[in-house]
């Protein structure tokens, strides 16, 4: 399936050339409710919520005073930036095994949290992040956004023997599920009124690099043809969104307290993330060798679709020059136009609530950076 120019969709009303991707650093207040609450059962939930919401409304303040565009709550009130969302579905479940060992990263290994289907896969009315995105849009003059996993992320992590639905053998009714419930999400999310919505769908990243795909293969799926049709399930999730709604996508190799799980370049799903869904926004991590080379960018159709790649890193404090950005930008526009690119960190600060290895002025440091760089290259944030 490709999605030609005259299929796509009106174009939205709105493009930035800065954003970043979502989540950031827990405040000390933050992490201690949440320890009190969840490990300690000392504090109660609408105490939890009161000290959430009182750093996410300055955390919201913060990026406005940076000159963001759009602004997040940092996911403060998640565990994890997939997991969260998931645990709300209806039909899966997130399951702490303990007898599992957890995914690995470079350095580290993931806490031993999985997804587990239970029943067929819905989106409920009352799904927690909706609630979250409202409080984020009462505390904001920017456009509020929220990032929630992609479609692909209720199957890339889940073990064929932890889907219990009989009628899921057929993936194809798997994904038509999971692509419905997405829709419904979307539209919910409008409803609320969002209007920039991101899906954080990594594993087409992750579909690159080669042990992913072994991994894959050994489960019986054939990487390119997951790509194809995680893609396929994708654009069915957001094909019907209202005109006045973006759709942004964020693909990175994993983040984990400043370690990563996959390497490779965009080579073989750069076609189906760009010409294969219609997708106004894509934040491509861009930071390090493990994401290859800029040449998969020329892929980017001609038109309104817009790359923001990540030449600043979240992984590390050190901070980029608006020298080497140039460089990097110049480097990228032998492949798309530059009126067609942005900038973002490459990933979040805080993938998991534990948080990268940078500091809180790091952090601040490198927001800064992405509008001075935005300012820089294309008189402004917005346009």
């Amino acid at each position: 399936m490709t999605i030609t120019k005259e299929s796509q969709r009106a174009p939205t009303s709105q493009r930035v050339r800065a954003d970043h991707v979502g989540s950031l650093l827990r405040p000390a207040s933050v992490a201690s409710a949440r320890r009190q609450h969840l490990a300690d059962h000392e504090l109660a939930s609408e105490s939890l919520r009161e000290i959430e919401n009182a750093a996410i409304a300055e955390v919201v303040a913060l990026q406005q005073e940076v000159g963001l565009p759009l602004v997040t709550d940092g996911e403060f009130r998640r565990s994890f930036w997939h997991f969260d969302f998931l645990d709300g579905l209806v039909g899966l479940e997130i399951q702490h095994l303990p007898e599992r060992a957890g995914v690995k990263f470079s350095s580290h290994t993931l806490r031993p949290f999985f997804p587990v289907i239970t029943d067929r896969i819905s989106f409920p009315d009352d799904h927690p992040m909706l609630d979250h995105f409202r409080f984020v849009a009462s505390v904001s003059d920017a456009t509020p956004k929220i990032s929630i996993p992609g479609p692909s992320a209720t199957h890339f992590r889940t073990r064929p023997s932890d889907i219990a639905p009989a009628q899921y053998a057929d993936l194809e009714v798997l994904f038509a599920d999971v692509a419905a419930a997405y829709r419904n999400a979307v539209h919910a999310f409008y409803d609320a009124g969002c209007r920039w919505l991101q899906l954080d769908d990594i594993f087409f990243a992750y579909l690159c690099d080669e042990t992913q795909r072994d991994q894959k293969r050994s489960e019986g799926h054939d990487p390119d043809w997951l790509i194809t049709r995680y893609a396929q399930m994708l654009e069915e999730s957001i094909s019907e969104r209202p005109d006045d709604m973006t759709i942004a996508m964020h693909m990175c190799r994993g983040n984990f307290r400043s370690t990563w799980v996959a390497e490779g370049g965009y080579d073989p799903a750069v076609d189906a993330i760009f010409n294969q869904t219609s997708v106004d926004v894509y934040l491509m991590e861009y930071d390090t060798d493990r994401a290859g080379g800029l040449e998969p960018l020329r892929l980017l159709p001609k038109g309104d679709k817009r790359v923001l790649p990540g030449f600043i890193t979240t992984k590390v404090g050190e901070l980029e020059t608006i020298d080497e950005l140039a460089a990097k930008f110049e480097a990228a526009s032998a492949y798309v136009d530059m009126d067609q690119l942005g900038i973002a960190p490459q990933c979040g600060f805080a993938s998991t609530e534990e948080g990268n290895e940078v500091s809180i002025d790091d952090q601040r440091a490198k927001l800064d950076l992405v509008v001075e760089a935005a300012t820089r290259f294309w008189g402004g944030v917005d346009g």
